[in-house]
């Protein structure tokens, strides 16, 4: 049979996961003759052959595939006719437009594991090993193709054991990028707190040391830095609780296996599942509880049923935790809501916080956060979407006409960049609220511009004008569109579920700038790609303090007093108005009467902060998002019921809530039908609407509301890719036409 010459271009993640050396395994098992390369749009095969062995031979690439790899698209032509006499791997081709997908970081492998521990091995306890199956990707990568010469590890020069694994196509190491071993890769160092190294030939053993003696270590990672002490310690966790000014926020904690963290949690098999795939996120988890003898510190988490778990991905939290035969509280290193640091400058900022530093000499190009996920009636939730995650690419319902460049809101930040019918969507940047996180968020858009050599035609941005996101697009670009931040929640999460028509979007955060100028939050949009109709929202209450109410339930709740009893609000018994001075009670009536710095919101974050406060678990806050946290803990499945509620032409009065909520003396009543009075808002509009119904902002993060709405509503579309914070909000940008 006479033999044709075809080209094959496999689009997707297949650059940096052995997928070169797995079709030449597969073209020589084959007897087929050609080459194969990593070009910038993927992998390219020239082979010769008949129609018939080159259907067998795709059907076999997409059978069995890399576990790292994933195809998006094979596209096959056939060309002039050329003959080759072998099948080889060629150089890279780094010619054309460039929309490879850039490989994530992921765990270590199960056969560089048993490598790192098997004494036999001259890779045996090498905190760096790796493979083409394994470790660093993204965190080290310059530029595309995903080449030795465009990463960190350009700087190791090889040495003659690992160069003759690097080139052997049979190897499992075949142009594994970060190869190494003890003579030629990454070391590592351990450094006090005034930058000197602490001389010892066996780091980690002194790492450990340390740790057991109760000192907080600045440990370097894939993406930067965590913050790491002893978890079953009391007092280092006090410690960094105190160092870190990070009072009751909950710390994730890094296990040495998943038989440790079945002792510590309740997880179902899709929670297990999740906590121990390749992408290694903190899984948020029911705690088995943390009474006396119980093998971590009560300070973890404190008032908290939930523990973030996490396992070792890197063979140094392998090498650490074997050692040291307890759980490990590993904190990202940063400000609170900053970036990550990821080098030893940025590190500074901390140093009143660590007492030592374990580092090493890999540079961390791309910083990377740990991903955090939850799971709600079977339904995968990302809340913290990066390491193993991202960069993330999303394919669109349909194809852009231009190319677009998202900039995200101004909290949770991602941007992201759209082209043809994808869009790749940065991980978890931190808020912009400080000079080195605007620096950080510029960084990554230069990273993304610069990988993919991306040119934007338009630039989107939120339409609240002081948020940084905004200013940077309009102080760098001049082709730029703002889009409403609730229309870009729901449109994300469109997006992402391939939803081309019209449907009903539920919006419930915090803040987000209105077409009114007014701060909404607790928004019903009708909506498609086209645009949308506001069909119904909270009623708007005033925020005493404007932005100070944020961190302050107690200021929310104290307007919504106002609102329902006037100056009389002043004389109730209640944990809110006794929160206050009667001096301060007086000066905030005045300020609230006349409309003094007293800013409209229509918020279901705010209005969570307000019960909060009423009930007397919250009055001020020490990170985002505690009010509804402490609720979730007072939720009783047992309570039935909800409050009644307003609602006319579209607009849900909730000071009835409020009055039932003041007069209510069991807590748990107060709150549970607090709850179901929301599941009862949503559903009441929702069965307006002929159309399917999508959930997305940062309320959609509690879990018992998520829950209580799924189970109402089974058929609700919620985010399972993106997360339904602002980390999302990108996504929808690019999407708005």
């Amino acid at each position: 049979m006479k033999l044709e010459t075809y080209k094959i271009t496999i689009n997707g993640t297949v650059q940096g996961v052995g997928f070169r050396p797995f079709i030449y395994q597969l073209a020589t098992s084959l007897h087929l003759h050609g080459t194969v390369s990593n070009g910038t749009q993927g992998v390219e095969i020239v082979i010769n052959t008949n129609f018939d062995t080159l259907k067998i031979f795709i059907q076999k690439i997409e059978e069995k595939l890399p576990l790292l790899a994933s195809i998006d698209n094979i596209t096959t032509t056939q060309i002039a006719q050329k003959l080759f006499t072998s099948f080889q791997i060629i150089s890279t081709n780094e010619e054309g437009k460039r929309t490879v997908r850039i490989p994530p970081d992921v765990s270590i492998c199960k056969e560089c594991e048993a490598e790192l521990f098997d004494p036999d091995n001259r890779r045996y306890g090498y905190p760096f090993i790796t493979c083409t199956h394994c470790g660093v990707r993204y965190s080290i990568i310059y530029d595309l193709p995903y080449d030795r010469k465009n990463t960190s590890m350009k700087f190791f020069e090889m040495c003659n054991a690992c160069e003759k694994e690097y080139l052997n196509p049979l190897d499992r190491r075949y142009h594994a990028q970060p190869i190494g071993c003890w003579e030629c890769g990454p070391k590592l160092e351990l450094i006090d707190k005034v930058g000197q190294s602490v001389l010892t030939l066996t780091v980690i053993d002194k790492a450990v040391e340390l740790i057991l003696e109760g000192n907080i270590l600045a440990v370097k990672g894939v993406g930067g830095y965590h913050l790491m002490c002893d978890a079953t310690n009391d007092e280092a966790v006090q410690k960094m609780r105190e160092r870190k000014k990070r009072p009751t926020k909950p710390y994730a904690v890094m296990v040495a296996n998943v038989e440790l963290a079945r002792e510590l949690a309740v997880m179902s098999e899709q929670e297990e599942e999740l906590l121990t795939s390749k992408e290694r996120p903190i899984v948020l988890l029911d705690s088995k509880g943390n009474h006396e003898g119980y093998p971590y510190s009560k300070f973890i988490a404190p008032n908290m049923s939930r523990i973030g778990l996490f396992l070792p991905y890197t063979p140094l939290h392998l090498l650490l935790l074997q050692k040291l035969n307890c759980p490990l509280v590993a904190t990202s290193a940063n400000i609170t809501d900053e970036p990550i640091c990821t080098n030893k400058e940025s590190l500074t900022k901390l140093h009143g916080v660590y007492d030592y530093v374990l580092d090493h000499n890999r540079e961390i190009v791309n910083g990377c956060d740990d991903s955090v996920v939850m799971v709600v009636k079977d339904q995968q939730i990302i809340l913290r979407r990066a390491r193993g995650y991202a960069p993330a690419s999303i394919k669109l319902p349909f194809a852009l006409s231009k190319n677009v460049l998202a900039l995200g809101a101004n909290q949770k930040s991602t941007i992201a960049i759209g082209f043809d019918n994808e869009v790749i969507l940065s991980p978890h940047i931190g808020d912009l609220d400080t000079i080195d996180s605007v620096s950080y968020f510029e960084k990554n858009i230069q990273t993304l511009e610069r990988i993919y050599d991306f040119k934007p035609v338009v630039v989107i941005h939120d339409k609240h004008p002081n948020y940084e996101s905004t200013k940077y697009a309009l102080s760098h670009y001049d082709n730029t569109k703002a889009v409403q931040h609730h229309y870009a929640h729901i449109l994300g999460v469109m997006a992402e579920k391939q939803i081309r028509g019209k449907v009903l979007g539920v919006a419930f955060d915090g803040t987000g700038y209105g077409d009114d100028g007014n701060l909404w939050g607790g928004e019903f949009l009708v909506c498609d790609y086209n645009g949308y109709e506001r069909v119904a929202q909270i009623n708007y209450f005033k925020l005493l303090g404007g932005a100070k109410a944020i961190k302050e339930p107690k200021r929310v709740a104290l307007s919504l007093l106002f609102d329902l009893y006037g100056e009389n609000a002043i004389t109730l018994q209640n944990p809110t108005i006794k929160a206050f001075s009667t001096t301060e009670l007086k000066t905030y009536f005045i300020a609230w009467e006349k409309g003094l710095h007293t800013p409209l919101s229509s918020s279901v974050g705010r209005l969570f902060d307000a019960v909060a406060s009423l009930v007397g678990v919250c009055q001020t806050m020490s990170f985002e998002g505690e009010s509804g946290m402490m609720l979730e803990e007072l939720y009783e499945s047992s309570i039935e019921g909800y409050y009644g509620f307003g609602y006319e032409d579209g607009k849900i009065d909730i000071l009835p809530i409020i009055k039932e909520i003041f007069l209510e003396k069991n807590t748990s009543v107060a709150v549970s039908k607090f709850f179901h009075t929301l599941v009862e808002i949503i559903y009441t509009t929702y069965r307006q609407y002929d159309l399917p119904l999508v959930l997305s902002g940062g309320v959609f993060q509690n879990r018992v509301l998520l829950g209580l709405v799924l189970e109402r509503i089974p058929d609700a579309v919620i985010s399972n890719a993106i997360p339904p914070n602002d980390g999302g909000i990108a996504l929808g940008q690019v999407v708005a036409r």
